[in-house]
């Protein structure tokens, strides 16, 4: 699953070091090199004269300092280097490199647009000792951006609600999932979006796991839950179609073990026969 390496420890503060990790970001996508998929080295970062101001610290993987940084422009400091989506790079890049590819997006996308205070318009600048930018004029603090989405997979008996999203990009049925408003709590987002998507109403929530997902700034937090009453009926906005799979029907191919999707269908999933 994508997640942050045990490995990984977060910093707040830039460091020196001789031969950083650097995420570079263009537009959401990653630099790397191909075929092998390494990260810029030190000749590439000269050639690209990355500003400072737009570098910030990641944290150290393995005892490697991270840091991550923006481009306005998609200029490519060689041949051979290429501007990646992190979704492309899901089973071909090592799982601890993308694990931390997924928090420096995040970490470089909030510098970029942070860059000029939201309150005043005055310059922004990094606080000491947290992940915090503040403006030197009035004071404003901006802190990452971090939006709580819920996700639910329903039980009705021996069977699972599994719907197919209008704007999914893989085109295949998955758990209901939706963004919290303002105010309000992640069981009461359960219940909204349940019956707002596919016209149920559910009970018995029960916490599965969470999962950063940086596209852009998602946390995800999964819930089982089991079905009270309702006829399945889609939004046909957000929801293309919604049905129950039971252990007689063909269910949505698995694919590789990057969401927390996964992982909670795969716990529901009858066993192969």
């Amino acid at each position: 699953m994508l997640q942050t390496p045990a490995s990984f420890t977060p910093l707040m503060a830039p460091q020196d070091h001789a031969d950083p990790l650097t995420f570079l970001f263009h537009q959401g996508k990653l630099l790397v090199r191909e075929p092998e998929l390494a990260l810029p080295d030190g000749a590439a970062m000269a050639r690209l004269a990355v500003p400072p101001q737009q570098l910030q610290p990641v944290g150290l993987l393995a005892g490697r300092y991270c840091q991550a940084g923006w481009l306005a422009d998609d200029a490519l400091p060689a041949d051979g280097y290429a501007w990646r989506g992190l979704r492309s790079l899901f089973g071909a890049l090592d799982d601890d490199l993308l694990g931390v590819a997924g928090r420096a997006g995040q970490i470089a996308e909030w510098a970029r647009t942070h860059r000029f205070c939201g309150a005043c318009g005055g310059p922004m600048q990094l606080a000491a000792g947290e992940r915090c930018f503040t403006c030197a004029r009035c004071g404003h603090l901006a802190y990452p951006r971090i939006s709580p989405a819920m996700m639910v997979l329903i039980r009705k008996g021996d069977a699972v609600l599994l719907a197919l999203h209008s704007a999914s990009p893989t085109k295949r049925f998955s758990t209901l999932a939706g963004f919290l408003e303002a105010g309000e709590s992640v069981e009461e987002a359960v219940h909204r979006e349940v019956f707002e998507e596919v016209g149920l109403r559910v009970t018995n929530l029960q916490y599965f796991a969470s999962q950063s997902w940086p596209f852009p700034h998602s946390l995800m937090l999964a819930f089982t839950a089991d079905y009270v009453d309702g006829a399945i009926r889609v939004d046909g906005v957000e929801i293309a179609e919604a049905r129950w799979f039971g252990p007689g029907d063909a269910w949505p191919e698995r694919i590789a073990n990057v969401s927390i999707s996964t992982l909670l269908i795969d716990a529901h999933r009858p066993p192969a026969r």
